[in-house]
């Protein structure tokens, strides 16, 4: 059985001594946020709100933001959102919230008190926050907050979504290459708006990024060594304008905590910390699996109407739908080979099935490739080749097997052989299109995710219908 004790009281003041939430309760297997949201929803209906405040205040302001983001009106987001403690507080929760909710708790709120929320919170998430609500309002909102604030949050509004200027945090620690280890150290002691200190960055008069060191180096040189004696002039960087999934390739595959960002000029403008990075993979993982799915952009199924999910879907399954429409004529056109042969039909919807989803497996693999870079462009005849073999093996694997399963059930040697035959060429067919599609999407600077999922399943349905009733056509008198 659970302990029960670890649960937030409903009818009483929670105490401070109060044991900390399970993990994970044996019985039933609820996570301790499954635990928080539960509690949560039961004081909101209870109108506890001193509880609530009390429970608000004992969680971390991730936890915070996830408990609002699974709240199913405005006005619950808003009265828990006042719950949390201290400004300061909150608007680590704003930075953390996302886009529906930031609009929705931010919405009876007066420009000033915005601003007052946002007062220490860091560039990039003041950035983040004003990005997701009415571009007026976000100015008015700048102007209220501090001259040298608003206008580092401004440029930063500036970038383009999903570039490495518009993720990156203005508040580096860099010194002149000139200075001495003694005095880097000196001024890394005051440094108290720096966000994060991993590296140390270097620059020369015009502000242009001329080298990097860790804290671990400057440590254990002379002090009176200058900066650009020791530093490390081969430097991994991005520009402004650079994809954050580029950005996150780089950090992966470098193992690096931070990543410089420079202008057009070479000058650093900024840096991308690891934390933000892991934000950037968490979303463009999720862009790429709902287009593979069929989806145009996410919808927050917790909250969004039926009509705006319908909106996102809709125009994927259109285009299944003419694929489906495509498959009808085809069948149409071979209608006499059917007639003659009704034992056809039997293999159709396994050959469809088949060939589609053999395609499917391929095309995942490659995007994935492609888009954690252990696949390249210059890979396409290995790629191909490979994919090629492994889908001839699997269809003479497949294709001996239902050709036995197509003699003994239809009684009929040759429909088992035109069938088995179908089988192995739909899968040479599919596995090769659903290699060099995405590949060629990428070349042409197009993302390679749009070609999978429907689209390739309907056209490697199509082309395995084709195969298969144009062999039994040539082999009709075979069939009779």
């Amino acid at each position: 059985m659970a302990d029960t004790h670890a649960l937030p009281s409903m009818s009483h003041p929670i105490e401070d001594d109060t044991p900390p939430i399970p993990v994970e309760t044996p019985d039933t297997g609820q996570s301790k946020f499954d635990l928080v949201l539960l509690s949560v929803r039961r004081l909101l209906h209870r109108g506890a709100l001193a509880n609530l405040a009390n429970l608000i205040g004992r969680l971390h302001p991730a936890d915070v933001a996830r408990v609002i983001g699974h709240l199913a009106t405005a006005q619950e987001k808003g009265t828990v959102f006042e719950l949390v403690g201290e400004d300061t507080e909150r608007g680590k929760v704003l930075s953390e919230l996302d886009a529906d909710s930031i609009c929705e708790v931010l919405e009876e709120r007066a420009p000033f008190d915005v601003a007052w929320l946002l007062r220490n919170v860091g560039a990039d998430d003041v950035a983040y926050v004003l990005g997701r609500i009415e571009e007026d309002r976000a100015q008015e909102i700048l102007t209220l907050m501090k001259a040298e604030d608003s206008q580092g949050i401004a440029h930063l509004l500036t970038y383009p979504k999903g570039t490495a200027g518009s993720i990156m945090t203005t508040e580096f620690f860099s010194l002149p290459e000139e200075i001495t280890a003694q005095e880097a150290i000196q001024r890394l002691q005051q440094a108290t708006k720096a966000e994060t200190v991993f590296y140390i960055y270097a620059t020369d008069h015009e502000g242009h990024l001329t080298g990097v060191l860790s804290l671990r180096e400057l440590l254990t040189v002379a002090p009176t060594a200058p900066l650009k004696s020791f530093l490390t002039r081969d430097i991994i960087r991005v520009q402004v304008g650079t994809d954050q999934e580029e950005v996150a390739q780089n950090v992966a595959n470098y193992n690096l905590l931070a990543i410089p960002v420079i202008d057009e000029e070479d000058r650093l403008a900024g840096i991308i910390t690891v934390d933000d990075v892991i934000d950037v993979i968490q979303e463009e993982d999720t862009k790429d699996m709902l287009k593979m799915a069929g989806a145009a952009e996410e919808d927050n199924f917790m909250h969004k109407s039926s009509v705006h999910a319908i909106g996102n879907r809709l125009p994927w399954l259109f285009t299944n739908l003419l694929g489906s429409l495509a498959s009808g004529v085809i069948l149409w056109h071979f209608r006499l080979t059917i007639q003659e042969v009704v034992a056809v039909v039997t293999f159709i919807p396994v050959i469809a099935a088949m060939g589609g989803n053999v395609g499917l497996q391929s095309s995942t693999l490659i995007i994935r490739g492609l888009a954690t870079g252990r696949v390249e462009l210059s890979d396409l005849w290995t790629v191909l080749f490979r994919e090629v073999r492994i889908g001839l093996l699997l269809g003479l694997i497949c294709g001996t097997l239902l050709t036995v399963i197509g003699s003994v059930w239809q009684g009929g040697g040759f429909l088992g052989m035109v069938v088995g035959v179908s089988l192995i060429s739909a899968f040479l067919v599919s596995t090769s299109m659903a290699t060099i599609t995405p590949l060629v999407l990428k070349r042409f600077k197009i993302d390679p995710a749009v070609a999978a999922g429907p689209f390739i399943t309907t056209v490697n349905d199509i082309t395995g219908i084709t195969i298969y009733l144009s062999l039994a056509t040539l082999m009709l008198d075979h069939l009779r």
